[in-house]
């Protein structure tokens, strides 16, 4: 079984080697390999059983490891950079020939991401490469926010769990992509669109359900429990049953095993419980679990799409 410990320099050993890591970031935990190493990144998608039509996102240290990676950085991208890098936003640019193929899945277009976790930043400050790392986690499964939700998962497939404890966001990044200066939102996440737009200005959102996706996480089913789960409305919640697990947003409907995402009605902390509360339940003895939308604001657009896609029939 894997190691679980903050040994970064242990970490980046195995990094080095062409192994994987699992590592701690602000949002979720990423599955990280040498974004170089043909290894490395088909290991990558072995060890989750993701398939290679799903590009990765890659994760560098700091601004000017970028320079290598992409040919072009419009302006717009420039000022999401500097005002949110590091942190949960990824972005799509014109990749150099440095990224390989395999980790775009054949798009000209990469996915890069300065990420805010301390321990992942000196991992990467360590290395002379950028890391590959989608989430630590099956495909197609709920994301990790903890280093036990990924031992328990992947842990007889990687050597080491770099824990940095529980992920503050719980939601993936926000992708953005530009179709020349116009920017648009292919996942939402961790930032809000809000914020982008008092950047940037207005911003399109193309959120893919197709089987050819431009960018992670635009499958139409993702992020989903092993049980079936369904979205429901207030007035279904009536009868508490025993064998039916409730995801509720801030109501406390009575049902025997429940979980409250925020019962102050806080967004920020419903996101970051999201991923938690839905393995909890997954792991309880319920048949079934019920959960309702959020309110369509701010955060709430991309805890709806988690659990619209985690809804969706597979």
């Amino acid at each position: 079984m894997a190691t679980i410990g903050t040994d970064v320099s242990l970490a980046v050993s195995y990094l080095q080697k062409d192994e994987l890591v699992a590592i701690p970031t602000e949002t979720v935990y990423g599955l990280a390999g040498n974004a170089f190493s043909a290894k490395a990144i088909t290991a990558i998608f072995e060890t989750k059983n993701r398939p290679t039509f799903d590009p990765l996102i890659v994760h560098v240290a700091n601004v000017d490891q970028i320079k290598d990676l992409v040919l072009d950085v419009s302006l717009p991208a420039q000022k999401l950079i500097k005002a949110f890098w590091p942190g949960p936003l990824t972005l799509l640019l014109p990749k150099s020939s440095r990224i390989p193929d395999l980790v775009t899945s054949g798009s000209a277009l990469v996915g890069l991401r300065c990420p805010a976790h301390p321990l992942t930043r000196q991992v990467l400050q360590q290395l002379p490469f950028p890391l590959a790392a989608p989430s630590a986690n099956p495909f197609g499964y709920i994301s990790p926010t903890k280093p036990e939700h990924v031992e328990k998962q992947l842990g007889d497939k990687i050597p080491y769990i770099l824990d940095g404890g529980i992920s503050g966001i719980g939601l993936e990044s926000t992708i953005v992509g530009f179709d020349k200066d116009q920017a648009i939102v292919y996942r939402l996440g961790g930032l809000s669109t809000d914020e982008i737009e008092k950047v940037i200005g207005k911003v399109k959102i193309e959120l893919n359900v197709s089987s050819n996706p431009k960018a992670p996480g635009q499958l139409k089913s993702h992020y989903a429990p092993s049980k079936k789960f369904l979205i429901k409305e207030e007035k279904d919640f009536n009868l508490p049953q025993n064998k039916i697990g409730v995801l509720s947003f801030k109501n406390d409907y009575q049902f025997p095993i429940q979980k409250i995402l925020s019962p102050s009605g806080n967004l920020a902390e419903a996101a970051a419980n999201l991923f938690t509360y839905m393995r909890a339940l997954d792991e309880s003895t319920v048949d079934e679990i019920w959960t309702e939308l959020v309110p369509d604001i701010g955060l709430g657009k991309a805890i709806n799409d988690r659990l619209q896609r985690a809804a969706a029939e597979k």
